[in-house]
C-alpha cells in the first residue's frame, strides 16, 4: 500500500512538473480549453434540458431523461472540440507568424465555428441565436466607442426591448414557423394555453387537463 502511495505521489510530482514547463504551456492551454469546454456546456445545457424537457416534452421518464442526456452531452462535446480547435489554431498562428494579431481570433473561430457547429441541428442553432444577440448588441456598443455612431441622448434600451418584443410576438402570432421550436412552445405555453380552461384545476392548478371530463 505505501508503496501505491509513493509512486501516486511521486507521478502527481511529475504532472505539476510538467505543468509548469513554459514550452508546452500552449498545448496545456488547448487540453485545458478542451475540458473547460466540456464542463461548461454541460452546466449550461443540463438544467436548461432538464427544464424545457419536462415542462414541453411528453414521454416516458426514460425517454425524458434519455433525451437530457443527448442534449446535454452534444452541447458539452461541441464546445469542447470548438475550444480546442479554437485555442489550437490561435497558438500555430502566433507560432507561424510570431505574434498575435486580431485577425487570428477571427480566423480561428471562423474555422472551429465551421467545423464544429456548421450543422444545423437544435442544439448548435439555440447556441447561435444566443450569440448573435449579443454579437449585435456588442457591435452596437463598439460602433459608439470608435465615434461610427454618436451616443445617445438618451438610454436606447426600452426602445429596442419595445421593438424585439412586438417584432416576436407579431411573428409568432402570424408567422409562427419561423421560430425556433422551443421558443414556439414556450410562447405557446405562455400565449396559447392561457386562453383555455374547464375548471378550476386547469385555471390555476395544471395547464391542461389530464382526465377525459
Amino acid at each position: 500500500m505505501a508503496g501505491g502511495g509513493d509512486a501516486l505521489r511521486a507521478l502527481l510530482r511529475a504532472a505539476n512538473a510538467l505543468l509548469q514547463q513554459r514550452r508546452y504551456r500552449a498545448a496545456l492551454a488547448v487540453l485545458k480549453g478542451f475540458r473547460n469546454g466540456a464542463v461548461y456546456g454541460a452546466k449550461i445545457r443540463a438544467p436548461h434540458a432538464l427544464v424545457m424537457t419536462f415542462l414541453f416534452k411528453s414521454g416516458s421518464l426514460r425517454e425524458k431523461l434519455k433525451s437530457i442526456a443527448q442534449a446535454t452531452y452534444t452541447h458539452s462535446r461541441n464546445l469542447a472540440y470548438f475550444v480546442f480547435t479554437y485555442k489550437g489554431l490561435m497558438a500555430l498562428q502566433s507560432r507561424l507568424q510570431g505574434k498575435k494579431i486580431p485577425f487570428h481570433s477571427f480566423f480561428a473561430a471562423c474555422i472551429g465555428g465551421w467545423l464544429v457547429f456548421g450543422e444545423n441541428n437544435p442544439i448548435n442553432s439555440q447556441i447561435i441565436m444566443y450569440l448573435l444577440s449579443r454579437v449585435l448588441f456588442g457591435l452596437s456598443r463598439l460602433a459608439v466607442e470608435k465615434g461610427y455612431v454618436p451616443q445617445p441622448k438618451q438610454d436606447p434600451f426600452p426602445l429596442v426591448a419595445a421593438l424585439i418584443w412586438g417584432t416576436v410576438l407579431w411573428l409568432f402570432e402570424y408567422h409562427r414557423q419561423t421560430l425556433q421550436p422551443s421558443l414556439q412552445s414556450s410562447m405557446t405555453y405562455l400565449y396559447d394555453d392561457s386562453n383555455v380552461w374547464h375548471d378550476i384545476s386547469d385555471f390555476l392548478v395544471y395547464n391542461k387537463r389530464t382526465d377525459s371530463k
